[in-house]
């Protein structure tokens, strides 16, 4: 008999739950308009917060760099092993410190972030030209809420820069990425936001991207962007051979002037002594001559070396193929109007459903609260 008891208490409290979902459906029925006036006012929210974001254009460069080393049937090995999710690391092949996988950190450090601020950038609408720094401090907008909300942090700011014994260095020429004021660093800040760079390992593929105000100036910038940074990784990988190259320049023209100074001797010793056919003449014209051969000797050798080090320098310069350059984008990134409108309603008809499903709740604590 207990069994019996308990299979038909099972269903009953199934009927219960069902009983339950259907009067919660009844009742959020019910309440129907005031479900609408929450979302109606929720749209309207979200239409004032979805048109006083600004406008942000996206400008994406995709660059595939030239690994250096590395054999042929390792490169293979390491294309399989990445295939696999085995990242064997590219720097095992080469020398370099600074490999395709670093090149996000590069982009966001502070020499580099400091190397952009006086890049010249055109502005679509006015065509005017300004300086990547000051189109961020004084032409990039933010919602009004913004304003309001770093209200409190300005005002305390203020009153510990009145209290505070921090001198501030007048006179500075340039910017010091050793030492940035308050404005550099909150546009060195800014302009990392806005600057992005995702390595793909199975691919090898940088893509940078560039989010701007303004699409003519997201482009220009990530076209400087681009530039900057295959400059940046030239210079590293060509430093050594640069080096070797400027100390053979110093030695071939060291050559060179001891080469010219032997032949002059030479010849001026030929021109004060002819005729003479003593031996100590002879052994004096014998030594100049090989003096003359071997600086000669020596300044064939030295050019010979200066041609391989200015070859050297073009072996390590990498090539970069740009799968994706950069062209002026047409339509905003962000923000999604429709995905903000969205979002916004879903919140103001959760937030009727909990009113009108909860409220005698609520109502009911109130007032045992206000009895206690």
């Amino acid at each position: 008999m207990s069994d019996g008891k308990d299979i038909i208490v099972r269903p009953e409290n199934g009927d219960e739950e069902e009983i339950d979902l259907l009067e919660l459906a009844a009742k959020l029925w019910k309440s129907r308009r005031t479900i609408f006036i929450y979302a109606g006012v929720a749209a309207l929210i979200g239409l004032v917060v979805a048109f006083s974001i600004p406008k942000e254009y996206t400008t994406t460069i995709k660059l595939a760099p030239e690994l250096s080393g590395g054999s042929s049937s390792k490169k293979g090995l390491g294309s399989l092993a990445s295939m696999a999710g085995i990242n064997l690391g590219s720097s095992n092949e080469s020398m370099d410190a600074v490999y395709p996988e670093l090149y996000p950190d590069v982009l966001s450090s502070v020499p580099f972030l400091v190397g952009l601020f006086d890049v010249p950038v055109t502005e679509s609408k006015t065509d005017s030209v300004y300086t990547v720094r000051n189109y961020i401090e004084e032409h990039t907008s933010a919602p009004w809420w913004s304003f309001i909300l770093s209200l409190p942090g300005k005002a305390i700011g203020g009153v510990m820069s009145f209290f505070s014994d921090e001198e501030v260095s007048g006179g500075k020429k340039g910017t010091d990425p050793f030492r940035l004021t308050k404005d550099e660093e909150r546009v060195k800040e800014a302009l990392a936001k806005r600057i992005t760079c995702d390595y793909d390992a199975q691919t090898g593929v940088n893509t940078i991207s560039i989010t701007m105000q303004n699409p003519l100036v997201s482009a220009m910038l990530a076209d400087t962007v681009a530039a900057h940074l295959q400059e940046y990784i030239t210079d590293y990988r060509t430093s050594k051979a640069r080096q070797d190259m400027v100390y053979s320049e110093q030695l071939n023209e060291e050559a060179r002037r001891e080469y010219y100074s032997a032949q002059q001797r030479l010849a001026d010793y030929l021109d004060r002594n002819q005729g003479l056919s003593l031996h100590s003449a002879q052994v004096t014209r014998a030594r100049l001559e090989n003096e003359a051969q071997l600086a000669f000797s020596l300044f064939n050798q030295t050019a010979q070396q200066l041609q391989m080090a200015k070859a050297k320098v073009q072996e390590n310069t990498p090539v970069y193929a740009t799968v994706e350059p950069a062209t002026v984008p047409l339509k905003p990134s962000k923000p999604s109007k429709a995905m903000t409108l969205i979002v916004f309603v879903f919140l103001g008809c959760l937030a009727a459903a909990v009113k009108i499903l909860f409220a005698d709740t609520f109502t009911e604590m109130k007032k045992k609260v206000s009895e206690a």
